[in-house]
């Protein structure tokens, strides 16, 4: 790949009430035979949302949104920083270097109900396949090309996550 196509600017995304969501996807169980259902779409103050019900029936138990965009390239940035409000619910934020990649790089995160900003070290991200870890090296690319929010709490339960803006600092 050519180095003037990489995205080197440290805002991934910021939400706002005119956001192009449409290469935000929702995955869910269902590519599994499961019932869960996650939808993602802007609020009234123009951000993302990603909301649903986890269902544990048919061996489900898994919502995620997926978020690819051109490679961007890290450069001195070491680590993400997310500004949402979640549910007081845990949820895995994941990359992925080439979205051809079978596994993704995994970092846990809680949620408070309230406004927070999660920074997340990138060195720190681990690798993990269909929720086992993989013995490889933690994320140590120059870049990297998709995002993910899962949510997957072995149980049925509600969420809503808000995200207002995702950087690298």
């Amino acid at each position: 790949m050519v180095l003037s196509s990489l995205i080197t600017s440290p805002l991934i995304f910021d939400f706002n009430k005119k956001s192009d969501i449409q290469n935000w996807r929702v995955v869910d169980d269902v590519v599994m035979g499961g019932r869960s259902s996650g939808n993602f779409r802007l609020n009234a103050e123009g951000h993302g949302v990603f909301e649903g019900e986890i269902s544990l029936e048919n061996n489900g138990g898994f919502s995620s949104v997926r978020f690819g965009f051109e490679k961007i390239l890290i450069k001195d940035n070491t680590k993400v920083n997310i500004k949402l409000r979640g549910d007081g619910k845990n949820y895995q934020f994941r990359i992925k270097s080439n979205t051809g990649d079978y596994y993704s790089f995994v970092y846990p995160f809680s949620t408070s109900g309230e406004w927070q900003e999660i920074e997340i070290p990138l060195k720190d991200m681990y690798p993990s396949f269909r929720g086992r870890r993989l013995d490889i090296s933690n994320f140590s690319s120059d870049s990297f090309e998709e995002l993910t929010f899962l949510i997957g709490n072995e149980q049925n339960e509600k969420f809503e996550l808000m995200i207002d803006k995702i950087d690298l600092k």
